[in-house]
């Protein structure tokens, strides 16, 4: 290679970087990597459409503590967006990929295959792209929402208006706007659904990983427990945990995480106990090596896919409890939105206010729907039996 040629391939990539500091995608183009560049600038156009839209909030003066976290949050995207737009830029300027990859086929690892072909997969993609825009509006919800969720205005005046200009989705009875209760009671019903499913995850793994793997008196007492929760009705359960205890989002979020972690542990368990017969384990037990680390650093992160997909359906389904929960008036305390106790709200004037509960229910039906699309998706990816 020439010197002027090497020359003018350096400055490309100086002018490329500089570029990309100014405009994140304009570098990967420059560079030739044209998708990238094009997907990088549509993002930052909707990021500068968006702070261009709330700049008046997201500046003012007397923030509160939500306001705080969807400034920083919405810092953060801002900031995540520019440092991987330039640090792509930086990486192809001075360390381009061939053009052809010298990996012989089957050389990359069981989790890139799965992300490839998870991303064949496109109603699993469109589900992820619903799941990260629900909580993104969750998140920004204060930078949002028109108006105050729980500010009540004049009821002869303002109450049960219909969709308008004004009020997009409408409002409720006490003329709060329907909208801005859906973007806050987003906040609500899918941090529930995600830290109870946490909870359950972890808790049934760790159960499930040890009846598994050590089996005898101590695997037949965890599975006969198992078998034991899982033989009362949930519902009825949840109903008279949460009756007699003060109602609060807190011991909601327990309530649902620890009743349903049985089925996590039963799965966990089926899978340790194939796994515990491999010869990387029985390796690891000839080391030496404490139970602790055998079931925390081989068994556990081995059995992760299954227990992944377990996870997004229960998400959903979590979901669809809390929903039903504050729809018999034992979930979150109005005025608190949340979507099950706006649809409860809504079935006083079904047909003289159908908008009150419609939307909210639409918005149950369209979330539960993304995260199964996401699980289905996940599950195909991740068994090889049912990769096409």
């Amino acid at each position: 290679m020439s010197e002027a040629v090497r020359l003018r391939g350096r400055r490309r990539s100086w002018a490329a970087i500089g570029a990309s500091v100014l405009l994140p995608g304009s570098g990967q183009l420059l560079l030739g990597r044209r998708r990238r560049g094009v997907r990088l600038l549509i993002a930052w156009a909707c990021i500068q459409a968006f702070h261009f839209a709330v700049r008046e909030r997201l500046y003012a003066g007397g923030k509160g503590l939500d306001d705080w976290v969807a400034a920083i949050a919405f810092g953060a995207v801002f900031l995540s967006v520019w440092g991987y737009a330039l640090w792509g830029t930086v990486r192809g300027a001075f360390a381009p990929m061939p053009p052809f990859s010298a990996a012989p086929a089957g050389a990359d690892g069981a989790w890139a295959i799965a992300v490839r072909h998870f991303k064949r997969n496109r109603l699993a993609v469109i589900g992820v792209v619903v799941v990260a825009l629900l909580y993104a509006v969750a998140v920004l919800a204060p930078l949002i929402a028109p108006y105050n969720p729980i500010a009540q205005h004049d009821l002869v005046r303002t109450g049960y208006l219909p969709p308008s200009p004004a009020h997009w989705l409408g409002t409720d009875r006490f003329g709060r706007d329907v909208l801005s209760r859906i973007l806050y009671g987003a906040r609500i019903s899918l941090s529930i659904g995600f830290i109870a499913v946490a909870i359950a995850v972890v808790l049934g793994s760790v159960l499930g990983a040890v009846a598994g793997y050590l089996g005898g008196w101590l695997d037949a007492l965890i599975m006969r427990f198992t078998d034991t929760v899982l033989a009362f009705p949930r519902l009825v359960l949840l109903i008279m945990i949460v009756a007699l205890f003060n109602q609060s989002v807190t011991l909601i979020i327990v309530v649902l995480g620890l009743t349903q972690w049985p089925g996590t542990a039963r799965l966990v368990r089926g899978e340790v106990l194939s796994l515990r017969e491999r010869e990387f384990i029985q390796a690891a037990y000839a080391l030496g090596f404490k139970r602790t680390r055998i079931i925390l650093r081989h068994l556990i992160p081995n059995v992760l896919a299954p227990v992944i997909v377990a996870a997004t359906l229960g998400i959903g389904n979590t979901i669809v409890l809390e929903a039903g929960l504050s729809f018999l008036g034992l979930g979150v305390r109005p005025p608190t939105p949340s979507w099950g106790n706006m649809v409860a709200d809504g079935r006083q004037n079904l047909l003289g206010a159908w908008w009150v509960a419609t939307f909210p229910g639409l918005v149950i039906v369209l979330t539960v729907l993304a995260f199964n699309l996401v699980g289905d998706g996940l599950r195909d990816a991740m068994d090889p039996r049912l990769r096409e």
